[in-house]
């Protein structure tokens, strides 16, 4: 006796598979073409950048809301 699945098993279970059809969004995606290209060079420098100068502009708002007490203020009524 050998052991393991027998063709006919194998051939069916593959059958069962390829009859379900796909629902929702994949069953709307299944005939279109997306692809997934990374980011260049050039693009990763510039998010990068701006994600620095953002995070500067910040700690400089915080070191200036705890130093000057007008800026201070102002933050506190215009938050109101």
């Amino acid at each position: 006796m050998v052991k393991g699945f027998s063709d006919n098993e194998v051939k069916n279970n593959i059958q069962n598979t390829q009859i379900k059809e796909k629902k929702g969004l994949a069953g709307f995606l299944k005939g279109k073409k997306f692809t997934y290209t990374l980011p260049g060079k050039k693009q990763i420098n510039i998010f990068g950048s701006i994600v620095i100068c953002l995070n500067i502009i910040l700690v400089l708002l915080v070191i200036l809301y705890l130093n000057n007490q007008e800026f201070h203020d102002f933050v506190f009524n215009v938050g109101r």
